[in-house]
């Protein structure tokens, strides 16, 4: 199939997913990194569930079905890129620490207009359907009055973005939106165009939605959490000390990062 038209429609079998499953699983660094440095401070921008988790769990099954493990790849329109068009992969998630494919660049960057919250529930990495993690999504907001959402771009060379892609599909599979998006740097200015990110919304079709719940709910769930790949409140950690890597200050994350510590430390010496 010519990278000028990549098809990532729904598909549950077949060697192209195969392929992807296991580059998914593995989740290898890249060979090759050329970072373009930045650094800021972007102020303009095993142990049963707690009650609190019990209850926001009971409360999430109550005012939709609750989430549940699925081996569909959502349903997309096919991604357009020119001949010889790179691919520009926004991470704010997992893939700024844990990238998983291929690149030949990163730019650290940001999402104007979008903020980072713990909206996804997630059955396959971070927890079970019997009781889901979270993790992040881009939540929109008022680019005028909030700062923007920092993470990195990683640009794929043509020849690799069918690849990557595939990969990507299967990796965020429970997440129902591809969007392509412009990144900015610290002066405001464009730095990636269309780059393409994946978010998570409270749409119908969106199984693993968990949505907005306090502070201190989403603290509790995170602590608690515990799936095929790991704790969840590993996977906030580190993205939290991913962050901290590339300059960015992100005032929820560190709220978040400071109210799990303590509730983990709070059960050690129960």
């Amino acid at each position: 199939m010519p990278i000028g038209m990549l098809d990532t429609r729904m598909t549950t079998s077949g060697q192209t997913v195969q392929r992807a499953l296991a580059a998914a699983s593995s989740l290898a660094s890249p060979p090759l990194v050329v970072s373009h440095q930045a650094v800021r401070d972007p102020k303009s921008i095993s142990q049963g569930p707690s009650r609190g988790a019990r209850s926001l769990a009971a409360t999430a099954s109550s005012s939709r079905s609750a989430p549940t493990d699925h081996g569909l790849i959502m349903e997309r329109e096919p991604l357009r890129l020119a001949p010889g068009e790179p691919l520009w992969v926004f991470g704010y998630g997992s893939i700024v620490w844990k990238v998983g494919f291929d690149f030949d660049e990163r730019v650290i960057c940001a999402a104007r207009g979008y903020r980072r919250r713990f909206y996804q529930g997630s059955t396959d990495h971070r927890g079970t359907p019997e009781f889901p993690g979270r993790t992040v999504t881009l939540e929109t907001c008022d680019a005028d009055v909030n700062p923007p959402c920092w993470g990195a771009a990683y640009r794929v060379p043509p020849e690799r973005a069918e690849e990557v892609l595939e990969i990507l599909e299967v990796r965020e599979k429970q997440y129902d939106k591809r969007i392509r998006l412009d990144l900015y740097d610290d002066n405001g200015d464009v730095v990636v165009r269309d780059a393409v990110t994946y978010i998570a919304t409270g749409a119908s079709e969106n199984l693993n939605w968990l949505g907005e719940a306090s502070i201190e709910e989403v603290a509790e769930t995170i602590a608690t959490a515990v799936g095929p790949s790991g704790a969840n409140s590993e996977y906030l950690l580190n993205l939290a000390d991913a962050m901290r890597g590339i300059g960015v200050h992100d005032p929820h994350l560190d709220e978040l990062e400071r109210r799990v510590r303590e509730i983990k430390e709070n059960r050690t010496g129960e």
